[in-house]
Protein backbone atom coordinates (compact mmCIF):
# COMPACT_ATOMS: atom_id res chain seq x y z
CA UNK A 1 0.00 0.00 0.00
CA UNK A 2 3.10 2.03 0.53
CA UNK A 3 3.63 4.67 -2.17
CA UNK A 4 7.78 4.18 -1.91
CA UNK A 5 9.98 1.92 0.26
CA UNK A 6 9.52 3.12 4.07
CA UNK A 7 6.31 4.49 3.55
CA UNK A 8 3.23 3.95 5.11
CA UNK A 9 -0.06 4.99 4.27
CA UNK A 10 -1.95 7.54 5.92
CA UNK A 11 -5.46 8.52 6.50
CA UNK A 12 -6.71 11.67 5.38
CA UNK A 13 -10.17 12.74 5.42
CA UNK A 14 -9.66 14.59 2.44
CA UNK A 15 -6.11 16.36 1.32
CA UNK A 16 -2.59 19.18 -3.10
CA UNK A 17 1.11 20.11 -3.77
CA UNK A 18 2.97 20.96 -6.88
CA UNK A 19 0.19 21.08 -8.70
CA UNK A 20 -2.21 22.94 -6.69
CA UNK A 21 -6.16 23.48 -6.99
CA UNK A 22 -7.89 26.67 -7.42
CA UNK A 23 -7.56 28.98 -4.67
CA UNK A 24 -10.99 29.90 -4.01
CA UNK A 25 -11.28 26.76 -2.41
CA UNK A 26 -13.15 26.61 1.14
CA UNK A 27 -11.07 26.33 4.08
CA UNK A 28 -11.09 22.50 5.00
CA UNK A 29 -10.80 21.52 1.13
CA UNK A 30 -7.75 23.76 0.23
CA UNK A 31 -6.42 22.66 3.42
CA UNK A 32 -6.98 18.46 2.83
CA UNK A 33 -5.92 19.22 -1.10
CA UNK A 34 -2.49 20.79 -0.02
CA UNK A 35 -1.89 18.34 2.21
CA UNK A 36 -2.54 15.02 0.72
CA UNK A 37 -0.29 16.39 -2.24
CA UNK A 38 2.66 17.35 0.13
CA UNK A 39 2.37 14.29 1.85
CA UNK A 40 2.23 12.23 -1.36
CA UNK A 41 5.31 14.19 -2.67
CA UNK A 42 7.11 13.06 -0.28
CA UNK A 43 6.05 9.06 -0.86
CA UNK A 44 2.92 8.60 1.49
CA UNK A 45 0.25 7.15 0.15
CA UNK A 46 -2.47 8.98 1.27
CA UNK A 47 -5.97 6.72 1.91
CA UNK A 48 -9.48 8.25 2.49
CA UNK A 49 -13.24 6.96 1.36
CA UNK A 50 -14.36 8.38 -1.71
CA UNK A 51 -17.20 10.82 -0.12
CA UNK A 52 -17.76 14.02 -1.42
CA UNK A 53 -15.77 16.97 -0.23
CA UNK A 54 -12.56 16.37 2.39
CA UNK A 55 -12.62 13.16 0.67
CA UNK A 56 -12.10 14.00 -2.71
CA UNK A 57 -10.47 16.76 -2.02
CA UNK A 58 -8.03 14.40 -0.68
CA UNK A 59 -7.82 12.25 -3.09
CA UNK A 60 -7.36 14.73 -5.93
CA UNK A 61 -4.67 16.61 -4.27
CA UNK A 62 -2.71 13.31 -3.95
CA UNK A 63 -3.46 12.11 -7.93
CA UNK A 64 -2.12 16.60 -8.49
CA UNK A 65 1.08 15.28 -7.36
CA UNK A 66 1.38 11.96 -9.23
CA UNK A 67 0.89 10.24 -5.68
CA UNK A 68 -1.06 6.87 -4.65
CA UNK A 69 -4.32 7.45 -2.96
CA UNK A 70 -6.81 4.79 -2.05
CA UNK A 71 -10.31 5.03 -1.23
CA UNK A 72 -12.12 2.15 0.38
CA UNK A 73 -15.68 1.69 -0.14
CA UNK A 74 -18.77 0.77 1.79
CA UNK A 75 -20.26 -0.81 -1.65
CA UNK A 76 -18.35 -2.65 -4.34
CA UNK A 77 -15.82 -1.51 -6.27
CA UNK A 78 -17.73 -1.72 -9.27
CA UNK A 79 -20.48 0.70 -7.88
CA UNK A 80 -19.61 4.21 -8.04
CA UNK A 81 -20.89 5.96 -4.93
CA UNK A 82 -21.56 8.78 -4.46
CA UNK A 83 -21.67 9.23 -8.15
CA UNK A 84 -20.71 12.16 -8.46
CA UNK A 85 -17.13 11.56 -7.98
CA UNK A 86 -17.42 8.50 -11.00
CA UNK A 87 -14.61 10.62 -12.86
CA UNK A 88 -12.56 10.65 -9.98
CA UNK A 89 -12.87 7.09 -9.00
CA UNK A 90 -12.07 5.98 -13.22
CA UNK A 91 -8.77 7.90 -12.66
CA UNK A 92 -8.26 6.02 -9.23
CA UNK A 93 -8.90 2.79 -10.57
CA UNK A 94 -6.28 3.59 -13.97
CA UNK A 95 -3.77 5.20 -11.33
CA UNK A 96 -4.26 3.98 -8.29
CA UNK A 97 -6.78 1.74 -5.98
CA UNK A 98 -10.11 0.68 -5.28
CA UNK A 99 -10.59 -1.25 -2.09
CA UNK A 100 -13.80 -2.76 -0.33
CA UNK A 101 -14.74 -5.65 1.68
CA UNK A 102 -18.04 -5.94 -0.17
CA UNK A 103 -18.55 -7.86 -3.14
CA UNK A 104 -19.08 -6.55 -6.55
CA UNK A 105 -22.48 -5.54 -6.74
CA UNK A 106 -23.18 -4.40 -3.39
CA UNK A 107 -25.10 -1.32 -3.01
CA UNK A 108 -24.22 1.17 -0.43
CA UNK A 109 -26.22 1.00 3.45
CA UNK A 110 -25.16 3.28 6.39
CA UNK A 111 -23.90 0.75 8.91
CA UNK A 112 -21.41 -0.75 5.95
CA UNK A 113 -20.25 2.89 5.81
CA UNK A 114 -19.77 2.74 9.94
CA UNK A 115 -17.01 -0.59 9.36
CA UNK A 116 -16.00 0.99 6.48
CA UNK A 117 -14.56 3.63 8.38
CA UNK A 118 -12.48 0.62 10.83
CA UNK A 119 -11.00 -0.18 7.40
CA UNK A 120 -9.67 2.46 6.77
CA UNK A 121 -8.07 3.53 10.39
CA UNK A 122 -6.62 -0.49 10.27
CA UNK A 123 -4.67 0.52 6.66
CA UNK A 124 -3.00 3.69 7.75
CA UNK A 125 -0.42 4.65 10.35
CA UNK A 126 -2.35 7.81 11.43
CA UNK A 127 -5.56 10.07 10.58
CA UNK A 128 -5.72 13.30 9.91
CA UNK A 129 -9.26 14.90 10.67
CA UNK A 130 -9.43 17.45 8.96
CA UNK A 131 -13.31 18.86 8.59
CA UNK A 132 -15.79 17.25 11.02
CA UNK A 133 -19.31 18.39 12.90
CA UNK A 134 -20.65 16.90 15.79
CA UNK A 135 -21.98 14.01 14.63
CA UNK A 136 -19.34 13.03 11.44
CA UNK A 137 -18.32 9.87 9.59
CA UNK A 138 -14.60 10.92 10.29
CA UNK A 139 -15.64 10.84 14.17
CA UNK A 140 -16.00 7.40 13.73
CA UNK A 141 -12.62 6.62 11.83
CA UNK A 142 -10.68 8.72 14.43
CA UNK A 143 -12.52 6.17 17.21
CA UNK A 144 -11.17 3.34 15.33
CA UNK A 145 -7.70 5.04 15.07
CA UNK A 146 -7.24 5.04 18.88
CA UNK A 147 -8.92 1.38 19.29
CA UNK A 148 -6.14 -0.05 16.72
CA UNK A 149 -2.99 1.96 18.29
CA UNK A 150 -2.77 4.66 15.29
CA UNK A 151 -1.87 7.73 15.65
CA UNK A 152 -4.68 10.12 16.13
CA UNK A 153 -4.47 13.98 14.63
CA UNK A 154 -6.15 17.17 13.95
CA UNK A 155 -6.33 20.50 11.79
CA UNK A 156 -7.69 23.28 14.25
CA UNK A 157 -10.36 25.17 11.97
CA UNK A 158 -12.34 28.96 12.12
CA UNK A 159 -13.54 28.48 15.81
CA UNK A 160 -17.05 30.07 14.78
CA UNK A 161 -17.61 26.65 12.28
CA UNK A 162 -19.75 24.12 12.78
CA UNK A 163 -16.92 21.98 10.98
CA UNK A 164 -14.09 22.61 13.68
CA UNK A 165 -16.66 21.20 16.32
CA UNK A 166 -15.21 17.67 15.88
CA UNK A 167 -11.72 18.29 15.20
CA UNK A 168 -12.11 20.82 18.24
CA UNK A 169 -12.97 18.28 20.27
CA UNK A 170 -10.67 14.97 19.11
CA UNK A 171 -7.39 18.15 20.29
CA UNK A 172 -9.44 18.89 24.06
CA UNK A 173 -10.82 15.54 24.81
CA UNK A 174 -8.83 12.72 22.64
CA UNK A 175 -5.50 13.40 23.11
CA UNK A 176 -5.07 14.17 19.22
CA UNK A 177 -2.16 15.21 17.66
CA UNK A 178 -2.33 19.17 16.38
CA UNK A 179 -1.32 19.10 12.96
CA UNK A 180 -0.63 22.11 10.54
CA UNK A 181 1.16 21.00 7.71
CA UNK A 182 2.90 18.22 6.19
CA UNK A 183 6.15 17.88 8.39
CA UNK A 184 4.14 17.75 11.54
CA UNK A 185 2.37 14.87 10.43
CA UNK A 186 5.09 12.84 9.09
CA UNK A 187 7.22 13.72 12.54
CA UNK A 188 3.83 12.35 14.48
CA UNK A 189 3.43 9.18 12.40
CA UNK A 190 7.15 8.48 10.64
CA UNK A 191 10.52 7.14 12.24
CA UNK A 192 11.41 8.65 15.79
CA UNK A 193 14.02 10.98 15.79
CA UNK A 194 14.09 10.85 12.14
CA UNK A 195 11.19 12.48 10.77
CA UNK A 196 11.41 15.37 13.17
CA UNK A 197 9.36 18.71 11.77
CA UNK A 198 11.80 21.81 11.65
CA UNK A 199 11.29 24.36 14.06
CA UNK A 200 9.65 27.38 13.03
CA UNK A 201 11.72 30.27 11.62
CA UNK A 202 12.01 33.05 13.68
CA UNK A 203 13.00 36.57 12.73
CA UNK A 204 16.58 37.49 13.62
CA UNK A 205 16.64 40.76 15.15
CA UNK A 206 20.22 43.33 15.45
CA UNK A 207 19.79 42.92 18.98
CA UNK A 208 20.49 39.17 18.35
CA UNK A 209 23.29 39.38 17.23
CA UNK A 210 24.54 41.04 20.57
CA UNK A 211 27.16 39.21 22.86
CA UNK A 212 26.01 38.76 26.75
CA UNK A 213 27.56 42.01 28.34
CA UNK A 214 26.21 44.22 25.32
CA UNK A 215 22.89 42.96 25.60
CA UNK A 216 22.56 43.22 29.25
CA UNK A 217 23.87 46.85 28.84
CA UNK A 218 21.10 47.48 26.27
CA UNK A 219 18.52 45.69 28.64
CA UNK A 220 19.47 48.14 31.17
CA UNK A 221 18.27 51.48 29.81
CA UNK A 222 14.71 52.53 30.34
CA UNK A 223 11.92 52.21 27.78
CA UNK A 224 11.17 56.12 28.74
CA UNK A 225 14.00 58.86 29.38
CA UNK A 226 17.76 58.57 30.33
CA UNK A 227 19.84 56.42 32.05
CA UNK A 228 23.62 57.59 33.59
CA UNK A 229 26.56 55.24 33.06
CA UNK A 230 26.62 54.37 36.75
CA UNK A 231 23.27 54.08 36.61
CA UNK A 232 23.10 51.52 33.68
CA UNK A 233 26.42 49.74 34.68
CA UNK A 234 24.99 48.78 38.36
CA UNK A 235 21.38 47.56 36.77
CA UNK A 236 23.39 45.32 33.89
CA UNK A 237 26.13 43.88 36.77
CA UNK A 238 29.05 45.45 35.03
CA UNK A 239 31.99 47.21 36.39
CA UNK A 240 31.86 51.65 34.80
CA UNK A 241 34.82 51.11 32.61
CA UNK A 242 33.33 47.96 30.73
CA UNK A 243 29.83 49.79 30.46
CA UNK A 244 31.10 52.23 29.09
CA UNK A 245 32.96 50.72 26.57
CA UNK A 246 29.63 48.95 25.35
CA UNK A 247 27.36 52.38 25.53
CA UNK A 248 29.63 53.28 22.48
CA UNK A 249 29.33 50.41 20.50
CA UNK A 250 25.62 50.60 21.06
CA UNK A 251 25.38 54.13 20.52
CA UNK A 252 27.41 53.12 16.99
CA UNK A 253 25.03 50.73 16.00
CA UNK A 254 22.11 53.36 16.03
CA UNK A 255 20.52 51.71 19.59
CA UNK A 256 21.34 54.50 21.71
CA UNK A 257 22.26 58.12 21.66
CA UNK A 258 23.20 60.87 23.91
CA UNK A 259 20.88 62.76 26.41
CA UNK A 260 20.44 65.12 28.81
CA UNK A 261 21.16 63.36 32.19
CA UNK A 262 23.10 59.78 30.20
CA UNK A 263 21.79 57.64 27.51
CA UNK A 264 18.42 56.69 25.94
CA UNK A 265 16.87 54.21 23.36
CA UNK A 266 16.74 55.64 20.16
CA UNK A 267 13.28 55.22 18.53
CA UNK A 268 13.94 52.26 16.26
CA UNK A 269 15.67 50.39 19.38
CA UNK A 270 12.23 51.05 20.89
CA UNK A 271 10.11 49.89 18.21
CA UNK A 272 12.83 46.32 18.07
CA UNK A 273 12.18 45.78 21.99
Amino acid sequence: MAARPRRSPLRLPAFGGPRRLPRGLPYGLRVSADLAADLATQGWTVISGGALGIDAAAHRGALAADGPTVAVFANGVDVPYPAANDGLFAEMARRSLLVSESPPGTQPQRLRFLVRNRVIAALSRGTVVIEAERRSGALSTATWSQKLGRVLMAVPGPVGARTSVGCHRLLREEGATLVTGPEEVIEAVGRIGADLAPQPETPVLPRDRLDRETLAVLEALPARGAAGPAQVAAKAGLDLPTANGKLGLLAAGGFLERAPGGWRLTPAAKQRR
